[in-house]
């Protein structure tokens, strides 16, 4: 069965055609958090002021996706198969030209939300929970012409530690699911994290370390098994721009990691973009937020270069203000560059 056309098909060909434009950015919510966590993955519900309360439920949560879906300014929504398939029971997907994606496996190094956890203190392992052929049909596969009810797109992560044999197995799981993901036409793409354990590396070497590793590993995977996308770490100017710019064909795209403020995402966005990412995948950043669709409107006008990210804390802080919703910072310290990845001090080493 065929997939139907979403405007990410449009923006990846512009890219790889070199036509790329700023509007063809790519921006992705990832609601995959439960994959890694347990109660607290879906954020929390806000009070009349915008205040934090408690714990959204899965159908609070389902609830917010499908006002993003909706809202319609996303290009990708990274959710797990199990939320998928009650956003299809919804409806939610049909006729829009959001693609839905989900996360199609969950290496220990995601189980940080899990309460009185121990396992985010050793080296990542590789593991995978979904099913490609379920998330893709359901039961069973459906008839010409019924409605798509999964999807042909998933996230696939690999976590490298400079260790031969942690590296050697992970490398040896991803090379199975390329050949699951080819016997299904599973599309994919291909999110590396930084070492989630100390392997003697700074930085610098970190960055430099983490995309010869997707290089190398991609060198013997052949056109119609290559990820749709990369998801890494933004390890800094000099690290993304060496990547982007070294094979066009591949499409590098950047983690929001933790949900800092405000500045940071606008600012992440800002700096991906200047140095050669054409993708944004933001999770925490987004669903923390006071105002979720407020905030995503203003990335989409940060990604195009019509409001710069100081600008934007503004406009965003203005958006509060008119729904009555209390921000979690003063203005001031909302401004603030709070990762040091992003600092300008980082981008004086590169210049």
């Amino acid at each position: 069965m065929a997939y139907p056309q979403t405007r990410l098909d449009q923006k990846l060909r512009n890219i790889r055609a070199g036509n790329y434009k700023r509007s063809d950015f790519i921006i992705a919510d990832a609601k995959d958090g439960d994959m890694g966590s347990g109660l607290a993955a879906t954020g929390f519900a806000r009070s009349a002021d915008g205040g934090q309360g408690r714990v959204r439920t899965r159908s609070e949560f389902i609830d917010q996706i499908q006002a993003i879906v909706e809202q319609d300014i996303v290009d990708i929504m990274l959710v797990s198969a199990s939320n998928l398939e009650l956003l299809h029971e919804r409806g939610v997907f049909r006729n829009s030209a959001v693609k839905p994606a989900i996360r199609a496996n969950d290496t220990t190094d995601c189980w940080g939300g899990v309460r009185h956890q121990a396992y985010t203190k050793h080296p990542s392992r590789h593991f995978r929970t979904a099913n490609l052929s379920r998330a893709m049909y359901g039961t069973n596969e459906p008839a010409i012409g019924a409605p798509v009810i999964g999807t042909d797109l998933g996230l696939y992560s690999v976590t490298f530690l400079n260790d031969i044999d942690h590296d050697y197995e992970a490398l040896d799981a991803f090379a199975a699911f390329r050949e699951e993901a080819a016997d299904n036409n599973f599309k994919y793409f291909f999110e590396v994290f930084n070492p989630n354990v100390d392997c003697g590396l700074d930085r610098e070497q970190i960055g430099e370390y983490i995309n010869d590793s997707i290089l190398r590993c991609l060198a013997g995977v052949t056109k119609a098994d290559r990820p749709q996308f990369l998801k890494i770490v933004y390890n800094g100017p000099k690290a993304l721009e060496e990547l982007a710019s070294f094979d066009p064909s591949l499409v590098v795209g950047v983690l929001g990691g933790g949900a800092g403020t405000t500045r940071d995402t606008f600012e992440l966005l800002h700096q991906a973009e200047k140095y050669g990412g054409r993708v944004a995948l933001f999770g925490r950043k987004i669903n923390l937020a006071e105002d979720p669709l407020a905030l995503l409107a203003l990335m989409r006008q940060v990604a195009d270069g019509s409001i710069a990210p100081d600008e934007a804390v503004k406009a965003y802080h203005g958006e509060l203000s008119k729904s009555g919703l209390k921000p979690k910072r003063s203005l001031e310290d909302d401004l603030a560059i709070a990762e040091d990845v992003l600092k300008p001090a980082a981008l004086k080493k590169v210049a």
